[in-house]
This record gives structure tokens, sequence and C-alpha cells, in this order.
């Protein structure tokens, strides 16, 4: 499944465009003009488990940093300040990665 099938293509074009430069991520900003935050429970799981790339269950930082490529082939890699600060964002119980239920929230908040 791509994210074009959950995501519009036009939608993830801009959000992508809007966060070119390098330590200008934001997460929330990024959620709402992709469209994610309008989604339901189960597209956003849809979404978590194409950011999950090795299948663990968890995003963990090194899967974050390549985050934007998720979305579009031609997303750049985030920061290691990003990856850090969108790790920290979601991370609610500390474990050094992000579960599904923490991703869900993060992208609601």
């Amino acid at each position: 499944m791509a994210m074009s099938s959950i995501l519009k293509a036009d939608d993830i074009k801009k959000a992508l465009d809007a966060f070119k430069v390098a330590d200008s991520f934001n997460h929330k900003k990024f959620f709402e003009m992709v469209g994610l935050k309008a989604k339901s429970a189960d597209d956003v799981k849809k979404v978590f488990h194409l950011l999950d790339a090795d299948h663990s269950g968890f995003i963990e930082e090194e899967e974050l940093k390549f985050v934007l490529k998720c979305f579009a082939t031609d997303g750049r890699d985030l920061t290691d300040k990003e990856t850090k600060t969108f790790l920290q964002a979601a991370d609610k119980d500390g474990d050094g990665k992000i579960g599904v239920d923490e991703f869900a929230a993060l992208v609601y908040e």
C-alpha cells in the first residue's frame, strides 16, 4: 500500500514543499497539511504501519529520520535535531520508540 492511497498526492507534495529546509519540520503542521488529522483512526494506523519500515510494531529513531521519504520518494531526511524532537513529542512512555497508540495521539493532538 502506498501513502497516496490514503492521502491526496497534492496534499503530500504541498506539505513536503513546506518543510524542504533543514530544521523546519513541525509534526503538527505536517500532519495537518497532509490531511492525516482529518483521517479515521484506521487510516492513521495504516500510515503508522507504512512508517514502521522494519515491521517491529514501533517506529524507532532510525525510521523517523526517513519519515518524509515514506510520504514521497523525493522527501528529505530529517536532521538529527528534528528526529529527536519528533521522537520526544511522541514517546510518552520513554522507551525510545513510538507505538501505534502514541503515534495516533500525536496525530490528533
